[in-house]
C-alpha cells in the first residue's frame, strides 16, 4: 500500500476517536432500537384494540410519511436553531409523545396521530445529525462515521425486532412502548454532555419565515444541477430497493414457509448492508469508493434479477444478502454529495437528502405492495 493509499483510506477510528461523535452516535443507536422495539408493539397494541390487519401494517407506512414534511417544510430548522438544542428538544419532545402513546385511554385514532407527530420530530433529527456530521469530523472520518450510522441502523433494526418481540413475553405492548421513551431520553442526555454547543447557521433576524425558508432552501439545493442529479440518484436506489423487505409475508407464504421465516428474510438484506459497508470502508479507499458509486449500485439490484425464478428460501436469502452488499455505494455518494454541495447550503441538502431517503422508501413499500395485487411478488422483485 503506498503512503498515498493509506491517507486515502476510510478508518472508522478516526471518527470513533472524536468524543462527541461518540455520544451522538451512540444516541442514535439507542433512540432507533427503542424505536423499532416500539413499532413492533405498537403493531400489536392496534391489531388487539381493532382487529384489522390495515391499521396494523398503517403503523409501519406512517412512520415514513413525516419525512416529507420534515424535508420540505421543516429543513430550514437545520440552519435556523443550534443543532444541540435541536437534537435536545426533539428527542424530549418525542419521549413525551411516546408516553402518552402509552396511555390506555388514548384512542386508536390518537395512536397515529401521535405516531406522526412523533415521525415528523425524528425527521427532523435525522436531518440535524447529517448536517451537523460534517463539522465533527475530519473530512476523511466523514464517511466513515456516515457509514457507522448506517451500520447502526441495520444493526438496531436486526435487534429491535428480536428485542421487541422478547419484551412482549414479558411485558404488555403498552409497557414496551414505554422502553421506546426512555431510548429518547437516554439519547438527549447523551447528546446534552457529550455534543459541544453551536451557534445557528444564520441568525433569525436574516431569515423569511420557516416554512418560506424550508421552500427557498428545498428549491435552492435541486436547482444545483449535479446536486440535484447526485440527490435523484440516491432516492432512486432507495425507493427500488426495498421490494424485497415490502414482499415478505406474501413470497414466504408463496412458499409455504412458516411465518417464523418471515422474520429470517427481514434480516437478510440489513446483514448485507452491514458486511458491505464495513469491507467497502475497509478494503477500498476513498477515491475507488468514489469511482465505483454507478457499479455497487447497480449489483445491489442484479441478484434481484434471480427471482424471476422464484426462488426457494435458502436460495433467496443468500441473494438478498447479495444485493444488500451493493449499498457500499452510500460510501462513495456520501463523499460525493459533501463535495458538491456549497457549503452555505451542505446542511440543508443533508437533511433534505435525508428526508427524501427516508419518505421515498416508504413509496417504495407501498409500490411493491401496491404491484403485488396484480404480479406475482417475485416478478416484482424482479
Amino acid at each position: 500500500m503506498t503512503e498515498h493509499d493509506a491517507a486515502d483510506r476510510t478508518r472508522y477510528r478516526d471518527a470513533l476517536r472524536v468524543r462527541e461523535f461518540r455520544a451522538l452516535f451512540f444516541a442514535y443507536a439507542i433512540s432507533v432500537t427503542g424505536t423499532v422495539v416500539s413499532a413492533v408493539a405498537l403493531t400489536v397494541l392496534v391489531y388487539q384494540r381493532t382487529g384489522s390487519p390495515f391499521l396494523s401494517s398503517l403503523t409501519f407506512a406512517l412512520g415514513f410519511v413525516p419525512y416529507l414534511v420534515s424535508g420540505l417544510l421543516l429543513s430550514s430548522l437545520v440552519d435556523r436553531l443550534p443543532i444541540r438544542r435541536l437534537l435536545v428538544t426533539c428527542d424530549l419532545t418525542c419521549a413525551a409523545l411516546v408516553v402518552v402513546m402509552a396511555i390506555p385511554a388514548v384512542p386508536v385514532a390518537g395512536l397515529l396521530a401521535l405516531l406522526l407527530a412523533v415521525g415528523m420530530l425524528t425527521g427532523v433529527s435525522s436531518g440535524a445529525r447529517s448536517a451537523v456530521l460534517p463539522t465533527m469530523v475530519s473530512a476523511n472520518a466523514y464517511v466513515a462515521g456516515a457509514s457507522l450510522f448506517r451500520i447502526s441502523a441495520q444493526v438496531s433494526q436486526i435487534a429491535g425486532n428480536g428485542i421487541g418481540g422478547a419484551l412482549l413475553v414479558v411485558l404488555s405492548p403498552r409497557g414496551a412502548i414505554v422502553v421506546n421513551a426512555a431510548s429518547f431520553l437516554v439519547s438527549a442526555t447523551l447528546i446534552l454532555w457529550g455534543v459541544r454547543a453551536r451557534e445557528a447557521r444564520v441568525m433569525l433576524a436574516d431569515r423569511p419565515s420557516m416554512l418560506r425558508d424550508s421552500l427557498s432552501g428545498f428549491r435552492t439545493v435541486l436547482a444545483h444541477r449535479r446536486l440535484r442529479r447526485l440527490l435523484l440518484f440516491g432516492w432512486l436506489v432507495a425507493t427500488f430497493s426495498v421490494a424485497p423487505e415490502s414482499l415478505a409475508a406474501p413470497y414466504v407464504d408463496g412458499l409455504g414457509g412458516s411465518a417464523s421465516l418471515v422474520g429470517w428474510w427481514l434480516v437478510a438484506l440489513p446483514i448485507g448492508v452491514t458486511v458491505g459497508d464495513f469491507l467497502g470502508a475497509t478494503l477500498l479507499t476513498a477515491t475507488r469508493q468514489r469511482r465505483l458509486v454507478t457499479a455497487l449500485a447497480a449489483w445491489s439490484f442484479l441478484p434481484y434479477l434471480a427471482f424471476v425464478f422464484y426462488p426457494e428460501f435458502a436460495p433467496a436469502f443468500a441473494l438478498l444478502v447479495a444485493a444488500g452488499m451493493g449499498a457500499a455505494y452510500s460510501l462513495g455518494f456520501s463523499a460525493l454529495v459533501i463535495q458538491t454541495a456549497h457549503e452555505e447550503v451542505q446542511g440543508r441538502a443533508l437533511a433534505i437528502n435525508s428526508a427524501g431517503l427516508m419518505f421515498l422508501q416508504g413509496l417504495g413499500f407501498a409500490g411493491a405492495g401496491a404491484l403485488a395485487g396484480f404480479v406475482s411478488p417475485h416478478l416484482v422483485v424482479a
